[in-house]
């Protein structure tokens, strides 16, 4: 089983609403958006980090934001953080740059975190653990089936 099949299985058997898009190989937010034909403002980057004493954690952002790095380490409570490495995102999910879902447990060994400002949008659109398939559902139900831990904003303008 693919890494998006078990995701679609894991929504499946959350009895969640959701809609599973295929479309062109994309691998940034802008051409996701592109390709899936919606608004950049709709979509959930996920980028994986590598925080100081937390471990690996799958950050979530609107396309249309950006991370501050300094309102990042003060939401969860680190000093240092990098990005993970394509080598360590194939090495911990399986996946390459452009595929990361916003989702972690149980599907990898990470922790899901978003911005308490994100949980105001009224949907979401991520890949699907795939450069071609996205899934798009309403960030409440999102938030049902990821679970993420919710903490202050550390988000700007893009």
């Amino acid at each position: 089983m693919t890494r998006s099949d078990a995701l679609l299985a894991l929504l499946d058997a959350s009895g969640l609403p959701f809609t599973v898009l295929d479309h062109a190989e994309a691998r940034t937010a802008e051409a996701a958006a592109e390709a899936r034909g919606t608004p950049l403002a709709l979509g959930g980057k996920s980028v994986l980090m590598r925080a100081a004493r937390v471990g690996d954690v799958v950050v979530v952002v609107g396309s249309d934001r950006r991370i501050d790095g300094r309102a990042l380490r003060k939401a969860l409570g680190i000093q240092r953080y990098r990005f993970a490495s394509p080598e360590e995102l194939l090495a911990l999910a399986d996946l390459r740059h452009g595929e990361l879902p916003a989702f972690a447990r149980p599907l990898f060994e990470a922790e899901l975190v978003v911005g308490e400002d994100f949980l105001h949008r009224e949907g979401i659109v991520f890949a699907a653990a795939s450069a071609t398939r996205s899934v798009r559902m309403r960030v409440g139900d999102w938030v049902a089936a990821a679970r993420p831990r919710i903490v202050p904003p550390f988000t700007l303008p893009a």
